[in-house]
């Protein structure tokens, strides 16, 4: 009974509000139409309608996709989101810039498990440049080396300073006309 009387005094003070304001001109019998659907509205507000909770809360909600299945993988070069039908190469990060997993967004659309997330020549092309910079495969081993002095040979100090320059052998630079004079004098 509470929650009813309070939807009268904020129904009444919507309309007092409304009639203050001095742009508002009514006449005087729509005062109460307007004080009779701001209740209304208050008291729906409050205290929804039984069947129209229960239907809410029954049927979870449908989302229909924006282009069907078969059409959003028919090109080979993109996929096409259920989102908003625009063309993708990955659907990853549009997926996350609405909240999306991809479980997520295979389930809202009734997908299979197997849906791709990526177009499947972007798939290939990526697949051939991780190859061709041998991605995916174990570092070669020397083959009359065990794996453990090839690791050592590896971290000596002589190898390395055999390779590298000494300082000592590093070119000087060149001096000006004026600073060999001060040096050979």
């Amino acid at each position: 009974m509470d929650e009813k009387s309070n939807a009268v005094e904020l129904a009444v003070e919507i309309t007092t509000a409304w009639l203050s304001n001095p742009n508002t001109r009514v006449a005087p019998e729509d005062v109460h139409t307007f004080l009779k659907n701001s209740h209304a509205a208050l008291v729906g507000m409050i205290d929804p309608p039984a069947g129209e909770a229960q239907a809410t809360a029954a049927t979870p909600e449908e989302y229909q996709g924006a282009v069907t299945v078969r059409k959003s993988l028919a090109d080979p070069e993109v996929i096409i989101s259920m989102i908003d039908g625009k063309p993708y190469k990955a659907l990853r990060r549009h997926l996350a810039t609405h909240g999306l997993t991809p479980e997520t967004y295979r389930e809202r659309y009734g997908l299979k498990s197997d849906y791709p997330m990526v177009a499947p020549n972007y798939s290939k092309r990526r697949a051939e440049v991780a190859k061709q910079l041998g991605l995916g495969r174990k570092r070669p081993v020397a083959a009359d080396a065990t794996p453990d002095e090839a690791v050592t040979s590896e971290a000596t100090p002589e190898s390395a300073s055999a390779s590298e320059p000494t300082p000592a052998s590093k070119p000087k630079a060149k001096r000006s006309a004026k600073g060999s004079a001060k040096a050979n004098a």
